[in-house]
C-alpha cells in the first residue's frame, strides 16, 4: 500500500467509515465490511483532503462538469468540482433508475467527469455514463474514493481511485457460516 492509500485508510478508520459486521450491499451481495462514506463525508477537513487527493490523481485531465450519482457521490463530487472550479450536477433515482432532474442539462460535447464514493460492480457509475452518452456529452473519466471491485468494474473511460480494497462478497445463498451467524444490515450507500 502506498502512502496515499495508507492515508485514505486511516481517514476512513478515524471517521468510523470502514465498518465490520454483516452488510447487504446495493448490488445485493453480502459482505463482512462496508465503506460508509457518509461518516467520512460529515467531516469537512477530511472531505477537502480526499478531494485534493482525488484531484491530484486526475493530473491535468480537462473537464467542465462533474456528474455524481445521488446519494453516495454527492459530497465528494461537489468537493472535486469545487477544487477543480467546475460545474457540479447530480443524477438521482426515479423509479429506481438514475435520471437528471432539477433542470440539469448537458451540452453536446460537454466534457464530464463522473465522481462516486464507492464502486463494487459500478452500476450507478454506468448509469451516469449512459446519461452522458444519451445527452450527447463526453465522459472523460470516472473518479472514485474506493474501488471495491479490484479493477473488475470496467468502463469505456479511464477510472481513477484513491483506494482499491476488496473484501470478499457473497450471494445471499452462499454466505460463510461466520457471516450468516450475524444479522444482516443495509447501512445505505
Amino acid at each position: 500500500m502506498d502512502a496515499v492509500q495508507q492515508e485514505v485508510v486511516e481517514i476512513f478508520k478515524r471517521t468510523k467509515a470502514l465498518l465490520q459486521g454483516h452488510f447487504v450491499l446495493r448490488s445485493g451481495l453480502h459482505s463482512g465490511h462496508f465503506f460508509q462514506c457518509a461518516q467520512v463525508c460529515q467531516c469537512m477537513p477530511e472531505v477537502e483532503r480526499l478531494g485534493a487527493l482525488l484531484k491530484a490523481k486526475l493530473g491535468g485531465l480537462q473537464f467542465t462538469t462533474v456528474l455524481s450519482p445521488a446519494m453516495g457521490g454527492l459530497v465528494i463530487g461537489q468537493e472535486v468540482a469545487r477544487q477543480c472550479k467546475s460545474r457540479f450536477i447530480f443524477a438521482e433515482k426515479e423509479h429506481n433508475v438514475l435520471v437528471m432532474r432539477r433542470g440539469f442539462t448537458l451540452a453536446p460535447g460537454e466534457r464530464i467527469l463522473v465522481v462516486e464514493d464507492v464502486i463494487t460492480r459500478g452500476g450507478r457509475v454506468q448509469e451516469c455514463l449512459d446519461i452522458i452518452a444519451k445527452a450527447g456529452g463526453r465522459a472523460v473519466a470516472v473518479a472514485v474514493l474506493v474501488d471495491r471491485s479490484q479493477g473488475q468494474a470496467k468502463f469505456d473511460v479511464p477510472t481513477y481511485s484513491l483506494l482499491e480494497m476488496s473484501f470478499p462478497t457473497y450471494p445471499a445463498d452462499q454466505l460463510p457460516p461466520e457471516l450468516a451467524a450475524l444479522p444482516a444490515t443495509k447501512p445505505g450507500s
